[in-house]
C-alpha cells in the first residue's frame, strides 16, 4: 500500500488551515530542476550539519519547538558554511500511523527557516522505532510526511532509519518492505539508511539490500581518526559503486579537550578527502544543557552525549568550529590546530598525556624556546612499557612509503634518564608495529637542542603518534616548537 494521508486528517488540515492556525504547507509543486540525479548530485557534496536545538534534544525538539531558537541556530550553521541540515522525525512524537497536523505544520516551519538560510533538509525518519511488523503502517505514516516534499527542493534526501543493523533480521524486513513504498510516493527523493557498525557492516546491509537498492549509503564514523583513511577507504569500496557519506562524526568534550575534538574532525576531513568521500556531517551544533534531553531517551544517561557540539551551550565555538569553517570553505585547516608550539589555551590543548602517572607533562610560562609557553617533565619514573610522554597525531593520514619528519626543541636543567622524541606506527587495526626515535638530549643541564626524526612509514603503517618522552629524569626537561610533516 502507498499510504496516503486519509480523508480524515485532510479535513483536518483545511479546517485550521480555514482559521489561520497552521502555516500553509510545503510547496509541493514540480521543480524542473529536482530530479533524483539533481538531488543525489547535491547530496554528495552536501556541508550537512546535524542539528537539535541546545536546549531541547531529540524528541523534546518537536515538543518544546521554538521556531526562534531554531532561526537563531540555522542562522550560526550558515555562517559556519552548512549549506544542508539533517532533522529527525520521530513516530511517536508526530502521531502514528497518520502525522498530527500540528507537528506537520512544525516541520513545515522548520523546512522554511532552513530554506530562509539557504540551507536545504535532510530528513531522518523512524529512530527510537522497532515495530517493524507493521510495514503498513510505516509506509503510511512515512508518505505522509515525505511525500509532501516529494518535488519540493527544499528537501534533499530522506534516510529512513538511524543507524540500523545489519544483522536485525526483522528490521531489514521492514526496510525492504518500506523503500519501494517510499519511492512510490517519491520517486525523485535519493533514499539511505545510515550504518554505524563499521565497513563489514555496510557491506552486509548493502548485500542484504541487493534486491531493493538504496540510492546511497550514509556511514557514521567515531573510530579513532588517527586510522580514519583505512576505515574510510574500506567503507567506500563496500558501499560502491553507490555513493558513500559520512553522517555523524565527531568527538565530545566530556571526556577530551576541545582541542582534541578540533583536531579529530580535521583528520577525519582530511582522510575523507583521501578515500574520495565529499560530503562530511559533523555531529552535532551545539552541546545540549543539563535537561535538554528527554528522561526516557538512553542517551540522556550518557554524559558523553551532552557534550559533542562545536559550540557549547551559550554559543560560543569551540576550536571545532573553526576546523569545520576552514573544511566547508575549501581553505587550510588553522595553523595551531594541533598547537605544536604551545602557544593555546592549555585547557584547549589537543595534546595527550601518555602513562602520567610515571610523569605528566605541565604546560608553564616560565621557560619557552619562542613564544610564551612550553612543556615541562620534572621528577619522572617509567614503566615496563615506556617512558611517560606527551603525545600528537598529524592531520594528514598516513600511507605507507611516505616520508615524514618530526623535530622538538628541548632544554635540561638537571636531568637524568632517557630524554628523546618518537614516531610510534600502528596498523589499520590500532596494532603497534615499531617506532622511529631521535637522538636523545644529553644528561645534566643544556641549553635548547634539536631532537629530530627523518623517516618514512613502514609498510602496513595507518597511523602514527608522535611522543615527547621524558623518563626516570630526576630533573627538568623542557619541550617546545614542534614539528610534524611529511
Amino acid at each position: 500500500m502507498t499510504g496516503r494521508i486519509s480523508k480524515t486528517t485532510a479535513v483536518a488540515l483545511s479546517c485550521l488551515l480555514s482559521a489561520g492556525v497552521l502555516a500553509p504547507p510545503a510547496p509541493a509543486a514540480a521543480d524542473p530542476g529536482t530530479t533524483l540525479a539533481d538531488r543525489l548530485a547535491a547530496v554528495r557534496t552536501a556541508r550537512t550539519i546535524n542539528y537539535y536545538p541546545s536546549d531541547a534534544g531529540w524528541s523534546a525538539m518537536w515538543t518544546r519547538f521554538n521556531p526562534v531558537r531554531v532561526d537563531e541556530d540555522l542562522a550560526r550553521a550558515a555562517e559556519l558554511g552548512a549549506d544542508n541540515v539533517r532533522v529527525v522525525v520521530f513516530p511517536q512524537v508526530f502521531g502514528f500511523p497518520e502525522p498530527k497536523p500540528e507537528y506537520l505544520a512544525k516541520l513545515d516551519k522548520f523546512v522554511s527557516i532552513a530554506d530562509s538560510h539557504r540551507m536545504t533538509v535532510k530528513l531522518t525518519l523512524f529512530d527510537w522505532w522497532s515495530r517493524y511488523s507493521d510495514t503498513g503502517g510505516s509506509a503510511t505514516w512515512a508518505n505522509a510526511v515525505v511525500g509532501r516534499y516529494a518535488d519540493d527542493p527544499r528537501v534533499l534526501t530522506v534516510e529512513l532509519k538511524n543507524e540500523m543493523a545489519p544483522d536485525d533480521e526483522p528490521a531489514i524486513r521492514w526496510v525492504r518492505g518500506l523503500i519501494p513504498e517510499v519511492r512510490e510516493a517519491a520517486p525523485a527523493m535519493p533514499l539511505t539508511v545510515s550504518v554505524n557498525s563499521g565497513p563489514d557492516g555496510l557491506a552486509r546491509l548493502r548485500a542484504e539490500l541487493a534486491d531493493t537498492p538504496l540510492d546511497y549509503y550514509d556511514y557514521h564514523f567515531y573510530g579513532a581518526s588517527e586510522q580514519a583513511l583505512p576505515d574510510l577507504e574500506r567503507a567506500r569500496a563496500a558501499a560502491a559503486p553507490d555513493p558513500m557519506v559520512i553522517g555523524e562524526t565527531g568527538l565530545s568534550t566530556a571526556a577530551s579537550s576541545p582541542g582534541e575534538q578540533a583536531a579529530y574532525l580535521a583528520r577525519v576531513f582530511r582522510a575523507a578527502a583521501t578515500a574520495g568521500v565529499e560530503s562530511v556531517a559533523p555531529w552535532t551544533l551545539t552541546d545540549f544543557a543539563d535537561d535538554a534531553i528527554p528522561s526516557n531517551a538512553a542517551v540522556s544517561r550518557m554524559p558523553a552525549q551532552y557534550r559533542y557540539g562545536l559550540y557549547r551551550t551559550d554559543g560560543t565555538p569551540k576550536p571545532a568550529a573553526s576546523v569545520v569553517r576552514a573544511a566547508w570553505s575549501g581553505a587550510d585547516q588553522p595553523a595551531d590546530v594541533l598547537d605544536l608550539s604551545f602557544e593555546g589555551d592549555p585547557d584547549d590543548s589537543p595534546w595527550r598525556d601518555n602513562l602520567p602517572q610515571y610523569g605528566a607533562a605541565q604546560p608553564t610560562d616560565a621557560v619557552a624556546h619562542a613564544g610564551r609557553r612550553s612543556v615541562r617533565f620534572s621528577g619522572t619514573g617509567r614503566s615496563k612499557s615506556g617512558l611517560p610522554s606527551l603525545r600528537i597525531s598529524p592531520i594528514i593520514p598516513i600511507q605507507q612509503g611516505q616520508f615524514w619528519h618530526a623535530a622538538a626543541w628541548a632544554r635540561g636543567e638537571d636531568a637524568t634518564g632517557v630524554t628523546e622524541i618518537a614516531l610510534s606506527w600502528f596498523d589499520a587495526r590500532g596494532r603497534w608495529i615499531g617506532q622511529d626515535v631521535s637522538a636523545r638530549l644529553p644528561v645534566g643541564t643544556t641549553g635548547w637542542t634539536r631532537l629530530a626524526i627523518y623517516t618514512v612509514a613502514p609498510p602496513d603503517a595507518a597511523a602514527v603518534q608522535l611522543h615527547l618522552k621524558s623518563g626516570d629524569n630526576a630533573g627538568t626537561v623542557w619541550f617546545d616548537d614542534v614539528t610534524l610533516d611529511n
